[in-house]
Order: structure tokens, then C-alpha cells, then sequence
């Protein structure tokens, strides 16, 4: 083969040093992953980058980064008869040296501001504009778009913004531009010749709930396992549910109407539930409680919002069922958004209610197990009942058992949650520093570099010089070990 396409992989490591194709091979690469790999950006005969004109990349400018070598040692060989040449020669051979000596100095110069130009580029690890976006576009600008890719640019761009990838500035724009083509595709005149039929598939664009989903669930489960709500109320603690119950006297609804399944509430309480629950969430604090996002309906009866969507996947995707390989979890999320598996689509919902439970909870253990050890710049363990009123400003470390057998854990930067936070990840970068300073053994396997495979044996050592690269700089760490049986 001489062309490979990678999707969501590739752009953020240097693939020709990598992978070492032969020099026919090209490469068309769609990765959300930033910043892009220098040699990437200016190799475009082997690397072809997809990715759209607004986004902006930030890349050094190629003579910071790249120098040719063709000066090096033009006068190396003049230099064994100096006694005998004449004064003169002697004098311009003299001046050659200096001018080499010049030249030397303002190499180590360049390379140095290199390095710097380097570290500031690399220095944080974020997001770009989805490859579903990207894919989408293309096909656009081919005429070739259809109903469902639309779709699966909008489950890709949901992703993001649930997963914390992208700014809300960002994820608000992006919806913008979705829904001119939402419109273009979903528009039908109310006549007789353009009456759709029982099994069609319609994308509308509207705003609902921040509450995972709460539309296949009871409202009060999706209260309590929604990260945003979970947090804002603070559930772990007997004060969180008080404050829960609360907000539910507020907005007016029963207790025996928000246990059970959304769709057997009253329709008397449904039909204005977002008003309800938008006004008393801007008492409780929670300012973004509505948010803009697109549904799908396959004929009259299915109806997934888009979020319903990336949890039923990232769940089947991550599925811990013994019976999966890691192969037949994609293909079972693949196989999830096409129209004609809504089962596995269901199934992938009833998993995502699981994972968000085992999720929910196992923050709630962490957080009440008041065994909270300062590690210096960071704290150990569980944030338990803290006085210090920066934790929700400081960025996170989870480190989890990975194998028993080879005595490994997986570590897991998460920068810090803030309304202003640019999601940009610097842990990438420090991971890789703290490594090499210990001689640590590590795995940087994934595609993002804020997550590594460890030793367990070298973790202190680890922790140790992650703790003294925080302390160069303002920022600190939190760090959460928990360890599953």
C-alpha cells in the first residue's frame, strides 16, 4: 500500500521518524490532537493534514526551526602549516577562524532559541476542530453529504464538549456552523408531496438539559450521576443531598414523579420541565444548567439527543465485558450509529448509566475517605473536607492499577476546571520531564499524552520529581490515587 488515511491519530508524533515508510508513501491525516508535530506541518510530500483553514495552528515559522547544514566546515583543511605561511595568508586565515567562531556562537544561539520556540509550541497538549467536522465539510464540498454523515459530525462535535476537549466559545461556533446545515437538510414544506414518511430519520436543532441522559433514565438518577450537577451540589456530602432535595421543592416537582422513568412522568410536569428547572438552577448557581444541541428521531418513536449518543458509544467503546476485545468494542460502537441497530444503540445507553454510577461513585468514595496526606505542592489521595478553597483551581493526577501481573498503573493528567480554562493540557510535557530525570519505566502508548503506563515500583520516585517540576512553576497539582480490587 502506498496511502494510508489516519483518523483521530498521527498528527502529534513525527510519523516519518516513527514509522520509517519508504519514500512513495503518503500519509492523510485527520487528528483533532494539537499542536502538530513540527516535522508534519512542513513535510507535505509524505504528510498530507486535513484540517480546516480557521483553525489555528500556532506553527514556529520554518527558519526557527529548521537550518541547513551546508556552511559546516568549509575551512577545516588550512589549518596544518600555519608557521610557514606568509604574513598575510596568516592574517586571512585568522580572520576565517574568527568568522567561524561567529558562526559556531551564532549556531548555539539559534539552536537554543530553537529549543525554547519547541518547548512553548509542545508545551500544552489540546484540541482542534473534530474529524467528524473535518470528514463532513469535504464531503460537502464534494456534493456527497448526506443526512447521517451530518449526524455523525454532530455526535463528534458532542463528544468534544462533553468530554472537556474544546472551549464552550468553540463548541458554540461549531454548533453554528452545523446548524445552517441541519436546516439545508432537515427543511420540508408543509404539502402533501413533501410529507415524510413513517421511517425517516429528522435533525433538529434545540436547546435542552445539561443532565446525562435524563430522557432514558428518571430525572432524579440523572441528577445525581451528571458531573455537572454532582459537583454543584456537592452529592457526596449529606449537605449535597439536602441541597438536592432542595432544588427539586423549588422547581415543584414530586419526588415519586423525578424516581421514576422520565417518559412515565406526568405530561403535565414534561411539557414545561426545562423552564422549570433552568429558573431554579440560576437560584442554585448553576448558570449553565441550558445548552444548545441537536436531537435525532428515527420515525415517530426513537428520539436520542446527541449527547445520549457519545455516552451509548464511549460506554460500548470502553465496555469492561470479558466476552469483548478491544476489536469487537469498536465495531459494536460502530455498529451503534447506523439506523438500523437501535438496539445496540439502547444497550449502549443501559452501559453508559452503569459507567456514569460506577463513575459517580467512586469520586464519592475518594472524596470521603478523609485520608488526605500533603505531598508538598500537591495533596495525596482524596480531597476529604479540605479547608483549601484553590482545589477546585489546581489540576488533577489519577493513577489507577493497569496489570497486576506486570505491576503497572495508568496516570492520568486532567488540567484544571475553570470557566476561563483554555483546555489546553501541559501534564503531556511533564510526564515526559519527570520521566527521564528518574530513569522511570513508561509507556506512552496512547494517543493522548497526558495519559502513561508507570510502574508501580517507580511511582514514588516518579511523584517525586513531578512534585519538583510544580514546584518551578505556579502551578500545583492535586493527586488522587485509588486502587480498585
Amino acid at each position: 500500500f502506498h496511502y494510508f488515511i489516519l483518523i483521530n491519530c498521527g498528527a502529534n508524533i513525527d510519523l516519518l521518524d516513527i514509522l520509517q515508510p519508504d519514500e512513495d508513501t503518503i500519509f492523510f491525516v485527520c487528528d483533532t490532537h494539537r499542536p502538530v508535530n513540527i516535522v508534519n506541518v512542513y513535510n507535505d510530500t509524505q504528510i498530507k493534514l486535513l484540517i480546516k483553514q480557521d483553525d489555528d495552528l500556532e506553527v514556529p515559522a520554518y527558519d526557527d526551526i529548521f537550518r541547513d547544514e551546508d556552511e559546516e566546515e568549509e575551512h577545516s583543511g588550512d589549518e596544518s602549516d600555519h608557521g610557514s605561511e606568509p604574513f598575510e595568508k596568516r592574517t586571512r586565515l585568522e580572520e576565517e577562524i574568527a568568522e567561524q567562531t561567529m558562526k559556531r556562537r551564532e549556531r548555539r544561539e539559534w539552536e537554543a532559541r530553537r529549543r525554547d520556540i519547541l518547548f512553548d509550541y509542545e508545551q500544552y497538549e489540546y484540541h482542534g476542530t473534530s474529524s467528524a467536522m473535518v470528514m463532513f465539510d469535504l464531503a460537502w464540498m464534494m456534493s456527497k453529504d448526506l443526512n447521517d454523515m451530518l449526524w455523525w459530525a454532530i455526535v463528534g462535535l458532542t463528544d468534544q464538549w462533553v468530554q472537556d476537549k474544546i472551549t464552550q466559545m468553540k463548541y458554540v461556533t461549531d454548533v453554528g456552523v452545523l446548524q445552517r446545515h441541519v436546516s439545508r437538510h432537515n427543511h420540508r414544506n408543509e404539502d402533501e408531496e413533501n410529507t415524510l414518511s413513517v421511517d425517516c430519520t429528522r435533525i433538529s436543532f434545540e436547546y435542552d438539559l445539561h443532565l446525562a441522559l435524563y430522557q432514558h433514565w428518571s430525572l432524579h438518577d440523572s441528577l445525581c450521576n451528571t458531573c455537572y450537577t454532582a459537583a454543584r451540589f456537592k452529592l457526596w456530602s449529606v449537605q449535597g443531598q439536602k441541597r438536592l432535595q432542595e432544588f427539586l421543592a423549588d422547581v415543584g416537582l414530586p419526588l415519586k414523579q423525578v424516581k421514576q422513568k422520565f417518559q412515565s412522568m406526568d405530561v403535565s410536569l414534561k411539557e414545561n420541565l426545562q423552564e422549570m428547572i433552568e429558573e431554579s438552577a440560576n437560584k442554585f448557581g448553576m448558570k449553565d444548567m441550558r445548552v444548545q444541541t441537536f436531537s435525532i428521531h428515527f420515525g415517530f418513536k426513537h428520539k436520542f439527543l446527541a449527547s445520549d449518543v457519545v455516552f451509548a458509544t464511549m460506554s460500548l467503546m470502553e465496555s469492561p465485558e470479558k466476552d469483548g476485545s478491544g476489536t469487537d468494542n469498536f465495531t459494536q460502537a460502530l455498529d451503534s450509529l447506523s439506523r438500523t441497530n437501535l438496539d445496540k444503540l439502547y444497550h449502549g445507553l443501559e452501559l453508559a448509566k452503569q459507567r456514569l454510577r460506577a463513575i459517580q461513585q467512586t469520586v464519592a468514595s475518594c472524596l470521603c475517605t478523609n485520608l488526605v496526606v500533603s505531598q508538598g505542592p500537591f495533596l495525596y489521595c482524596a480531597l476529604v473536607e479540605t479547608k483549601n478553597r484553590r482545589c477546585k483551581l489546581l489540576p488533577l493526577v489519577l493513577a489507577a492499577p493497569l496489570s497486576a501481573e506486570q505491576g503497572t498503573v495508568t496516570v492520568v493528567g486532567v488540567p484544571p476546571e475553570t470557566d476561563s480554562s483554555d483546555r489546553k493540557n501541559f501534564f503531556g510535557r511533564a510526564f515526559e520531564k519527570a520521566a527521564e530525570g528518574t530513569n522511570s519505566r513508561t509507556l506512552h502508548n496512547h494517543f493522548d499524552f497526558s495519559v502513561i503506563e508507570l510502574k508501580a515500583e517507580d511511582r514514588s520516585k516518579f511523584l517525586d520529581a513531578l512534585s519538583l517540576l510544580s514546584s518551578e512553576t505556579p502551578s500545583l497539582f492535586i493527586l488522587i490515587g485509588f486502587y480498585l480490587d
